[in-house]
């Protein structure tokens, strides 16, 4: 028998209910016949897509019955804007509606919104200011240097929100954390990630992992089992940031490793960057290269000098187009 549970959330109906809204009328009633075993018999549209919202238990329900059509979710997704294979499957389709709503969530949450930085890759000088001589050479030298310049700082500030947003994310799945945890799992990172982790106590180890799920539970472990924290130096030279001229950026950053009250040592990670052409002012992680050198855990209150990115930014630029290994 027919029964609203707990179903679906606030921002889950609203979700759906714009779906249900490119149906016909036939199909949505049928769909309610099916959601309530008959027990509901609506007079029109609307009584029917509340009916169907009431008595559904989750989205991902409500996307698989049958009279939810592949082509309605394919339409959904093209009018708000998520262009996916023409040839996805329904299931497949499904996913992507799924990422679309947690990445919008999300947003709503953090307020964080990446654009993709329209950072120019200067080209060979002698491209520029070939068959240029005199007061045009430096003129255009000094508008290059300037662009140059604030593509730096476009970069630095999306390597920054992103370590404000990661880390956040990461550090609230900490049991010992006051705040609630965030939504934390694959789904940040590219199928493919790898993640390659060194870390130094009295001899160095070394892992590697390979796939979204593998990857998203060992930096999960760290922080929920381990009970460690990461605090990021997001200035005085511990953030460094460039993008190579195919999009990937890298992202480093070094800062320090507690556990509750103490100071257990120091850490660096570098994060590769892919936007996803699927998803608006969403990036994805690509690879992760995690150090950590542990040192005698200092007392409370002891002072430690700020963790610093000792790599160049030719050195970076060069890490974009390595694998974590070659890091």
């Amino acid at each position: 028998m027919a029964s609203a549970g707990a179903g679906m959330s606030e921002r889950e109906q609203k979700d759906c209910q714009e779906l249900l809204e490119l149906l016909h009328t036939d199909d949505l009633i049928a769909l309610t016949d099916t959601v309530t075993n008959r027990l509901v018999q609506p007079d029109n549209r609307q009584e029917a897509i509340r009916a169907i919202l009431l008595y559904s238990q989750s989205a991902e329900e409500l996307l698989k019955r049958k009279k939810v059509f592949r082509d309605i979710i394919f339409k959904y997704l093209a009018l708000k804007g998520v262009i996916v294979p023409p040839s996805s499957e329904k299931h497949q389709l499904i996913n992507y509606a799924k990422d679309y709503w947690y990445e919008q969530l999300q947003n709503l949450r953090t307020g964080l919104k990446c654009e993709k930085p329209s950072i120019k890759i200067p080209e060979e000088e002698g491209k520029h200011n070939g068959g240029k001589q005199g007061g045009d050479k430096q003129e255009g030298g000094d508008k290059q240097e300037g662009n140059k310049h604030e593509d730096n700082k476009e970069c630095h500030s999306l390597g920054e929100e992103f370590c404000q947003w990661f880390f956040a994310i990461l550090n609230s799945q900490n049991p010992l954390n006051a705040k609630s945890p965030e939504d934390w799992g694959p789904q940040h990172f590219w199928d493919d990630v790898k993640l390659r982790f060194c870390y130094n106590t009295s001899e160095q180890n070394v892992e590697e992992y390979s796939g979204a799920e593998l990857v998203s539970l060992r930096l999960l472990s760290l922080v929920k089992e381990e009970y460690l924290y990461l605090n990021p130096n997001l200035n005085s030279g511990g953030l460094k940031c460039v993008v190579s001229r195919h999009g990937l950026v890298v992202v480093a950053v070094a800062g320090t490793v507690h556990r509750n009250t103490c100071c257990l040592g120091i850490f660096e990670q570098i994060f590769g960057l892919i936007r996803c052409p699927f998803r608006e002012n969403t990036w994805k992680i690509k690879t992760v290269h995690l150090r950590i050198v542990g040192q005698t855990a200092l007392e409370p209150g002891t002072p430690i000098e700020k963790p610093c990115i000792k790599y160049e930014q030719q050195e970076l630029q060069e890490l974009a187009l390595v694998e974590p290994h070659r890091f």
